[in-house]
């Protein structure tokens, strides 16, 4: 959420940061709306003030006038009408408030979509694919691995089934990259709730925009999750932190649940893009001073996973118009699948400032005694399994039509083949 005080100061150069993802946001309405509750705060003081006059009053006379009781009563409904004003403009506030998305970093690329993301780097594998690759699909098929018409019975489309070795090794690849991630990379481990309460997805940043790409209980009032992010965010929602809490990193494993909403294609075939995945996701809370230089951090996490998978990837920074909602900066990681001839998205790691710990009430005390403030938060992939399970597939294919299992699993699958 941002801060009203910097609207407030700053209003044309937010109105104009945030323009620069390609939306016109009401800041002007908002703005008018935050004179208002001054205004009616300024009015409130006021008329409480002369109303504990007029009680002090009351109370050193023996018999009080009607006049002054009639005042009395009259300041009294005064304040209440106020009082309701000032809460429904408040509510106004925040309705507009949570809809505002965060301000991009002077220093992010301008555009309006992918087209403008700019690449950073790219690092080739030693790995040689053969000539000639087959996608992950064709392979797949020949070796029974995913069978989508059991998902489609049970549970309709863009679903997956996933058989056998292929079952294994993605199991394989979570706890590989759990054990890297904390035994490695100092992340702690945690085990999450998929179903979580509105605050708890308000606070993340995901509601109210993405109301309509979520999954959610009416009767209980729950919501699946779409990313670990959104409960690892409102772990401390609402508390204030000592100083030795920041910073924190932690990691968790979850399957994500998204009703992305897209036309059938090459994107919704197979496994890319579906309503159901598992994911690593890596999770920071930091000191505003260093949520640049953790945001590094994450980025070579990430990536170490995929280094050591001996994977093709490039680095890619999203320009202004592509980042997520709650992101000031964003890195995309993507593996480069030869058989499918694509690039694809395997890890997003965002830098959101203190957005979400706004929006969730979370402060911390910089020392102990001193005023609390907001701490920074980072978010990133760990990373998405089944992007990773295609480029392990179609990167590992032999001419035989089998598939070699990366060195650094096999002690985690057991087997070093899927024939």
């Amino acid at each position: 959420m941002l801060n009203i005080e910097l609207i407030q100061s700053d209003t044309e150069n937010v109105l104009n940061a945030i323009r620069r993802r390609g939306e016109e946001p009401p800041i002007n309405k908002l703005v008018s709306l935050d004179n208002k509750r001054k205004s009616i705060q300024q009015e409130l003081d006021n008329l409480r003030s002369e109303r504990k006059k007029s009680s002090h009053q009351i109370g050193l006379e023996k018999n009080p006038s009607k006049t002054l009781i009639s005042q009395m009563k009259a300041l009294g409904q005064k304040v209440k009408q106020l009082e309701a004003e000032y809460k429904t403009t408040q509510q106004d506030i925040r309705t507009i408030i949570l809809t505002l998305p965060n301000i991009p970093r002077n220093n992010v690329p301008d555009g309006t979509d992918e087209s403008s993301n700019q690449i950073v780097r790219t690092l080739k594998s030693s790995i040689e694919s053969i000539k000639n690759p087959a996608s992950y699909w064709e392979i797949s098929n020949k070796l029974g691995l995913i069978d989508l018409s059991a998902s489609a019975k049970i549970s309709g489309s863009r679903f997956y089934v996933l058989n056998n070795k292929l079952a294994k090794l993605q199991r394989s690849l979570i706890s590989w990259m759990l054990d890297t991630h904390t035994e490695k990379h100092g992340y702690k481990e945690l085990y999450l709730p998929y179903l979580v309460n509105t605050d708890t997805v308000t606070g993340s940043g995901h509601l109210p925009k993405f109301s309509e790409t979520m999954y959610h209980d009416q009767e209980d009032d729950l919501w699946l999750i779409p990313t670990a992010e959104v409960p690892i965010t409102s772990m401390f929602r609402d508390e204030i932190l000592n100083p030795d809490q920041i910073p924190s990193q932690f990691v968790a494993h979850t399957p994500c649940f998204r009703r992305e909403k897209a036309a059938a294609g090459s994107q919704t075939r197979g496994i890319k893009r579906v309503h159901q995945f598992d994911k690593v996701e890596m999770y920071k809370f930091v000191r505003p001073l260093d949520s640049d230089q953790e945001l590094f951090k994450l980025v070579d996490d990430a990536a170490t996973i995929i280094r050591e998978l001996e994977l093709t990837y490039r680095l890619v920074e999203l320009c202004a118009g592509d980042l997520g909602f709650s992101a000031v900066k964003t890195y995309d990681l993507e593996v480069w699948a030869p058989g499918s001839q694509e690039w694809l998205e395997v890890s997003s790691c965002s830098n959101c400032d203190d957005f979400q710990s706004r929006r969730a009430n979370i402060r911390y005390r910089p020392e102990l005694g001193a005023k609390p403030i907001y701490p920074h938060t980072l978010n990133g992939s760990g990373l998405a399994i089944p992007r990773i399970l295609i480029a392990i597939i179609e990167n590992y294919q032999q001419d035989d039509g089998s598939v070699i299992i990366p060195e650094v699993l096999r002690k985690y699958t057991g087997f070093d083949k899927i024939d």
